[in-house]
């Protein structure tokens, strides 16, 4: 093949150069690929187109073609932002995060150019988490749920996408019950056991963390959490007492007790204390039914309980409350629906006997009395200052004291009409401020809330608390000033109180007076006796003077020979006639015979005068002389000192005389008339506590 020419090659290059030249105005663009930030302004600048290509007189033509086109505009040679008031360029509101638009380079006499620009959205954090729904979540949850098991799920969304992570907020009240094991999950997990019976409501806060993000936005839900009731609870008998162990409480069965008389057979159901038999289920939410049974005993044949309400008939009366005090009675309450469920009281059936005394006041009304002062407390007194101890008996029981007897103040206890009545009613106090009755019976006041001369009147009632029976007493009480001691007795105002040396003066009076009584009777039987004797002698007087010796007559163990008086007692008249001296002789032609054998025997002093029933000198001793004795007038009034004969000074019972007989009697010492024989001195009875 031959060679071109070179006219021909040269022709060639010229025509691809013209064609080159031609196309150089769109030849200079491109495809676009950039990024912008969303939320950006309007007119931001999207990217810059290449700048010349335009030949003069026939400028290139560009354009904006595709579905995102809108979002831009050309500004010369500059791609920029296209939005309005009523529209952004929001990320998450737009179906793509890349925008694509055609961008057409026309040039007169060439064809249209298409270049493809490509915008990418870029996201921002613009955008906070947020729960599903409300930030206020309720859940339900059985108390049965396992611990450990996932009891709900708290889902938050971040409209940026961001990775989230949940936490419980420990400050929230209940958030020891539940935890997060992971926490991108949002799955709560159930910490500790759930009890229906002990709280119905839990709350707690669930909290959702940005995790890769500098802001860390986050967002809380408060959820509730309501508890369901479960059948995990035992029957309760009611009224239970409420106890804690171990952070848990419990509620342990009563005792009822109910009463019965011996030999009765009581009509109805019994009535028990602290109120009738009866359980429902421990589960509050549930509510199961409930029925009842005895279990078997000694003495549960002789009742009867129904099963749906737990009511105790006695069928058999009981004969002898001494035999059988007592009847314990175990009670079983199980649910109809699980019997596995249960529990048992004791019912105790007191046997007691006949009540036939209510209790009784021993006085109708009673008169008390209480001191204002600065005390709290102080106890009502009676009469004389003794402690007030209000008692009611009941014959029923030993010594009239029922255990069972409560003591309390009647509601119509009101007080006389006063100035501060008003007051007390201002300050809002009633009786049971300012009065109490104990269990024992006494009274106790408020004395410091107490006026002078302010008068109460009590009401206090007794109550059997096992018949019911009841009985009352009146206390009027008075109110005294600080430091006054209660009143006595008025029906003790006319005895004079005995004191210990008036009754032994009464008891010295009553011997003496006894005393003198026993010395007058013996005194008549000794001179009784004298007068025989002085009839059996007959003339013997004559002949020879009786000499009497003293006679002592004891008067009992207390007696006693007492001492001669001082001279000073001793009698002064007729001394010399007949006193203390010996008696003169005889006349010649009257005396008797002295014996030869006998020998004279002294003369004793005789009786001593002024002291009733006269005071005999020891035996043997001679009577002082005439010169020793104190003149003077002698009283009179002693007694004679005769032996109570005639004979000798007077007859028994004649009046006292000083001296011995009248004149020309015989016997006379200190009379007018010649000196009689010695006389024997009184029997001598000594009193307690000496001469009078």
């Amino acid at each position: 093949m031959a060679a071109p020419s070179c006219p021909a090659l040269l022709a060639t290059c010229l025509a691809l150069l013209l064609a080159t030249a031609q196309g150089d105005g769109c030849s200079s663009f491109g495809n676009v690929f950039t990024e912008i930030a969303e939320n950006s302004a309007h007119g931001s600048l999207v990217a810059r187109l290449p700048a010349g290509g335009d030949m003069p007189g026939a400028p290139l033509q560009l354009c904006l073609i595709g579905y995102d086109a809108s979002w831009f505009y050309l500004d010369g040679r500059s791609l920029r932002l296209n939005v309005s008031n009523g529209r952004a360029l929001d990320h998450e509101e737009l179906e793509s995060p890349v925008l694509m638009v055609a961008l057409t380079c026309a040039e007169d006499g060439f064809s249209p150019v298409e270049y493809r620009i490509i915008v990418q959205v870029l996201n921002e954090n613009d955008n906070r988490p947020h729960f599903q729904g409300t930030s206020d979540l309720t859940h339900n949850v059985s108390e049965l749920a396992a611990v450990h098991s996932v009891v709900f799920s708290a889902q938050a969304e971040d409209a940026d996408g961001d990775t989230l992570m949940y936490v419980i907020d420990t400050a929230s009240p209940d958030a020891r019950f539940f935890r997060i094991d992971l926490p991108n999950s949002g799955k709560v997990v159930l910490a500790r056991a759930l009890d229906f019976e002990s709280q119905q409501q839990l709350e707690v806060v669930v909290t959702a963390v940005e995790m890769n993000t500098r802001e860390r936005f986050n967002a809380s839900a408060r959820v509730r959490v309501q508890v369901l009731d479960g059948d995990d609870q035992y029957p309760q008998f009611l009224p239970c007492a409420p106890r804690t162990h171990r952070g848990l409480t419990l509620c342990t069965s009563p005792v009822y007790t109910a009463n019965v008389t011996e030999g009765q057979l009581q009509r109805g159901p019994l009535s028990f204390s602290p109120g009738d038999v009866y359980a429902e289920d421990g589960d509050r939410g549930l509510r199961a039914a409930i029925t009842y049974s005895l279990l078997a005993g000694q003495e549960s044949s002789r009742f009867h309980i129904d099963n749906m309400t737990g009511a105790i008939t006695l069928l058999r009366a009981v004969e002898s409350s001494r035999r059988t005090p007592a009847i314990s009675l175990s009670v079983m309450a199980s649910q109809v629906n699980d019997v596995t469920k249960f529990a048992v009281a004791q019912a105790v059936v007191r046997v007691l006997a006949p009540n036939r005394h209510p209790p009784r006041f021993p006085r109708a009304s009673f008169r008390a009395f209480v001191p204002a002062g600065a005390r709290e407390a102080a106890l009502l007194l009676t009469y004389g200052g003794h402690v007030l101890a209000l008692r009611a008996r009941d014959p029923d029981f030993p010594q009239g004291v029922n255990p069972q007897v409560r003591y309390s103040l009647s509601s119509s206890t009101n007080h006389s009409h006063s100035q501060q009545q008003d007051q007390h009613r201002e300050q809002g106090q009633d009786h049971s401020q300012l009065f109490q009755v104990m269990p024992n019976g006494l009274v106790v006041a408020r004395a410091d809330l107490l006026q002078p001369a302010q008068h109460y009147r009590l009401q206090v009632l007794a109550r059997d608390e096992e018949s019911g029976e009841t009985s009352s007493t009146t206390v009027e009480l008075e109110v005294l000033w600080p430091g006054q001691a209660a009143p006595r007795d008025p029906s003790d105002a006319g005895a004079a109180p005995l004191h210990g040396g008036a009754l032994g003066g009464a008891l010295s009076a009553l011997l003496l007076v006894a005393a003198a009584v026993l010395f007058l009777l013996l005194r008549a039987m000794k001179r009784a006796a004298a007068a025989a004797r002085s009839g059996r002698a007959g003339g013997a007087r004559h002949r020879e003077a009786p000499q009497c010796e003293p006679a002592l007559v004891p008067a009992g163990p207390r007696r006693q020979i007492l001492p001669d008086p001082p001279q000073s007692l001793l009698p002064q008249r007729g001394v010399q006639r007949g006193g203390l001296g010996p008696p003169p002789a005889p006349p010649a032609a009257s005396a008797p015979p002295s014996s030869p054998t006998a020998s004279p025997r002294p003369q004793t002093s005789g009786q001593l005068r002024g002291a009733p029933g006269g005071v005999p000198a020891p035996r043997g001793v001679p009577a002082p002389p005439t010169s020793q004795r104190p003149p003077g007038p002698q009283p009179r009034g002693g007694l004679g000192g005769g032996c109570g004969h005639p004979s000798f000074g007077g007859a028994p019972g004649a009046p006292a005389r000083t001296g011995g007989g009248e004149r020309g009697e015989p016997g006379g010492g200190g009379g007018d008339g010649p000196p009689g024989p010695p006389r024997c001195a009184p029997p001598l009875i000594a009193a307690p506590g000496g001469l009078h």
